[in-house]
């Protein structure tokens, strides 16, 4: 996410990194937690450096901000916003609170709260907190009760049980949702599903529960999680709806980033007892690689190709491509050695499941 002034325009680009909203410092599809120490530090040099050259501010989203006023105050404020985040949540948890309690109690300063630029329409308040949490602490919290736990699965079988059975988890959520306690009822039904997810009760008030916990919120990201859940419990997992393997993004990879695609698809415990050395050289690359695969890992390094080894794949990037789909029968790949290594490494990779359910076990 750089920043870009185009001085012939006295425009100011400033990526992401300033939108008329509040970010996420921690995107809840997955992904490393932004630091919004350093955020707010750049805003406050794009404040220093281009402000007075600049006659507007505009972002990859959203609209632009004309005048030098407007520019200074919206960017103020968006530095302001993650700067209050940070230091705040640092503060509090020196304090010995959690991420979740800081989440509940943490007050914006009324100029933020009131700004429409600083509003949770895509990150929100509640979710930011809590990934600075995480990015200083992990997921520990430091009360041993929950250094330990039962997965949820398991949680789940031993909460209804206590609670006195699936049907009075039901009628105990049943009363939550009455009452407008929709949190509180998700969280019951949570464990409702996962104790027995074809519970048709529990089910249909659970997808009624997202539902209003999705229509009731400003965040656009939690309204998608929570009537993708409903639609779930109600017809079933839609899978996922985009792909990050286009063939146009693919083609770009490295070997390095191929080979790394290769090693997180490894089912580490088939792998085990896997002893491979192969051999792997790009011919329009003019690069080479050596290939092992022992104790459940890949590992590459590159060098030349050596007569150790027990396999020697000689490819194009293009036709690493197509192996790395499962295509070990067409044009274009020199086999040279014990072709059962490829038939042993093919054999224990796991493509994952971009299907997999979210709301049940």
């Amino acid at each position: 996410e750089m920043h870009f002034f185009f001085p012939g325009y006295r425009a100011l680009c400033m990526a992401e990194n300033a939108t008329h909203n509040l970010h996420n410092l921690l995107t809840l599809r997955g992904a490393l937690v932004r630091d919004p120490h350093v955020w707010s530090r750049y805003l406050t040099e794009a404040i220093d450096v281009f402000s007075g050259r600049a006659d507007v501010v505009f972002a990859s989203h959203h609209w632009p901000t004309w005048g030098h006023d407007e520019i200074v105050s919206f960017l103020s404020t968006q530095r302001d916003l993650y700067a209050y985040l940070h230091d705040q949540t640092l503060r509090m948890l020196n304090t010995g609170l959690t991420g979740t309690e800081i989440a509940e109690i943490i007050q914006l300063p009324p100029a933020l709260e009131n700004a429409w630029n600083a509003r949770g329409y895509y990150g929100s308040v509640s979710h930011n907190v809590k990934a600075v949490y995480q990015r200083y602490m992990g997921w520990f919290d430091g009360n041993p009760a929950r250094l330990w736990p039962h997965p949820p699965a398991e949680q789940a079988k031993r909460y209804v049980d206590a609670m006195g059975g699936i049907d009075r988890v039901v009628t105990l959520a049943r009363t939550a949702f009455d009452g407008g306690d929709y949190r509180w009822a998700a969280t019951l039904l949570d464990h409702a599903i996962f104790t027995d997810a074809d519970h048709a009760a529990a089910r249909e008030l659970y997808a009624q529960t997202l539902t209003q916990l999705g229509y009731g919120s400003e965040n656009g990201t939690w309204r998608n999680f929570f009537l993708s859940g409903a639609t779930e419990l109600q017809s079933g997992s839609f899978g996922t709806p985009q792909s990050t393997s286009a063939p146009t993004i693919v083609a770009q990879l490295t070997p390095e980033q191929l080979l790394d695609a290769f090693a997180i698809t490894v089912d580490g415990p088939k792998a085990w007892d896997l002893d491979l050395v192969t051999d792997l050289t790009f011919t329009d690359l003019g690069r080479s690689f050596r290939v092992t695969l022992r104790n459940g890992v890949l590992i590459y390094l590159e060098r030349e190709p050596g007569s150790d080894a027990a396999l020697h794949l000689s490819l194009t990037k293009a036709r690493m491509i197509a192996l790395a789909a499962g295509d070990t029968s067409s044009p274009g790949l020199q086999i040279d050695g014990d072709a059962g290594v490829l038939e042993s490494l093919f054999s224990v990779l796991d493509p994952g499941d971009p299907d997999f359910e979210i709301v049940l076990p």
